[in-house]
């Protein structure tokens, strides 16, 4: 059993940072960040597996930066020149095999983090 936590999410205006952070409880090959803005399917955000290959959503290429302390075994998203279209609730999630675009792929999840983008 992974247990994740996240926290970071907040409000801010375009063109602006932040940096998420999800804490794991235990080890998992796989994590990454998903997010939902309301009315949408959940959508994969970014991934990184135990060799550190990480995998971009095509929209937040160049703007985000998934990264792991594998140490405190915390994950991160550093997230800037945020656009309004970001907005959405962010989620921390992993899984044991290798990494996947699907989030159905995905067994352990966070509560998730909102992040207000305004313009």
């Amino acid at each position: 059993q992974v247990q994740l936590v996240e926290s970071g999410g907040g409000s801010v205006q375009a063109g602006g940072s932040l940096r998420l952070s999800c804490v794991a409880s235990g080890y998992a090959y796989c994590m990454g960040w998903f997010r939902q803005a309301p009315g949408l399917d959940r959508e994969g955000v970014a991934t990184i597996d135990g060799s550190r290959s990480t995998i971009y959503a095509d929209s937040v290429k160049g703007r985000f930066t998934i990264s792991k302390d594998s140490a405190k075994n915390v994950l991160y998203l550093q997230m800037n020149s945020l656009k309004p279209e970001d907005t959405a609730m962010y989620y921390c999630a992993a899984r044991r095999g290798v990494c996947s675009r699907d989030y159905h792929d995905y067994t352990y999840w966070g509560q998730g983090t909102q992040v207000t983008v305004s313009s």
